[in-house]
């Protein structure tokens, strides 16, 4: 029998790891999303924490990897600087902003709630949210080209049973979609 051992925490700096901490709370307090946070993030390390060939190559790996790019930069760039424990440091520090953020809102609204603004509120996105759908299916249909009568009708259909609400939804897309793997494929 034999043993492998791995070392993974090897000279963990506590000076690094709370220099990582500030700098993704930092950077995802400041920007708005993954892809703008590149630029401030490229800022804020390069230099001082990776070289410019690192943060060239965490961008280029996580791009291709599946999943979010700005969270697999974030650890690809705490594993770089201090290793396994970097790297779960900057995850923590990089959800930390936006899961506060959202459980405030949450409980915001969970106070509001009852309010007559509110629901007027939400009646008033859903035309928004109809018509961003809408576009996103007309971008969807004119970038995938010609589906032949069989597509319209499987869209028509699911539309119908969608607008009866007698079918759920997950039911109907499931179900659309193996139509479309007998039929279109």
């Amino acid at each position: 029998m034999f043993t492998i051992t791995i070392d993974v925490i090897k000279d963990v700096r506590l000076e690094a790891l709370l220099e990582l901490f500030w700098i993704f709370i930092k950077v995802n307090l400041l920007s708005t999303s993954g892809p703008a946070s590149v630029g401030l993030l490229y800022h804020e390390v390069v230099g001082n924490l990776i070289t410019e060939a690192q943060f060239v190559q965490a961008v280029g790996l996580s791009s291709v990897l599946p999943g979010s790019d700005a969270l697999q930069l974030a650890m690809y760039i705490g594993y770089a600087v201090n290793g396994l424990p970097g790297g779960f440091v900057a995850l923590i520090a990089s959800i930390l902003p936006p899961t506060i953020i959202i459980l405030g809102v949450t409980m915001i609204l969970h106070r509001v709630r009852r309010q007559a603004w509110i629901s007027s509120f939400v009646e008033g996105l859903a035309p928004a949210i109809s018509v961003l759908m809408l576009f996103t299916a007309w971008k969807i249909f004119e970038k995938g080209g010609s589906t032949g009568w069989e597509g319209w009708a499987i869209g028509l259909i699911s539309l119908a049973a969608m607008v009866s609400q007698k079918v759920p939804e997950r039911i109907v897309i499931i179900i659309a979609g193996l139509i479309g793997i007998l039929f279109l494929s």
